[in-house]
């Protein structure tokens, strides 16, 4: 039962990410570009103020896996790299700290690419 409530948990929260996305595309003129970096930056202003994390502490991959997750990843990074190097840490923390991610969504989306041969959007 307890992981019942695990899932039902990263469900709703990441369900309620996303319904706030899919709001902000139906009812604003922003672009999904435009959500996007919004989520990101949300994401990195809330990991700074350490809000975020107990957020995904409780909702685990419900949290960390939209894009306001990622934000607080980058900004636990740069935390953790000024704490270490000093300000020079600024520089470089946040892609240290979310460099697994990114890594992995390149060769997965690498993957994708080979594997199912995208086209060029017709207009």
């Amino acid at each position: 039962m307890e992981l019942f409530w695990e899932y039902a948990k990263a469900f709703l929260v990441g369900g309620a990410i996303c319904a706030v996305g899919q709001v902000l595309i139906d009812f604003t003129k922003l672009t999904p570009a435009r959500i996007l970096v919004i989520f990101v930056v949300l994401g990195v202003v809330l990991g700074a103020l350490k809000i975020y994390q107990p957020l995904v502490d409780w909702a685990g991959g419900g949290a960390s896996i939209p894009l306001t997750g990622w934000g607080s990843t980058i900004a636990k990074g740069t935390r953790d790299a000024v704490a270490e190097k000093g300000i020079f840490g600024a520089l470089s923390g946040g892609l240290t700290g979310s460099a697994a991610g990114v890594a992995a969504a390149i060769f997965f989306g690498f993957l994708s690419a080979v594997a199912f041969k995208p086209k060029a959007k017709e207009e």
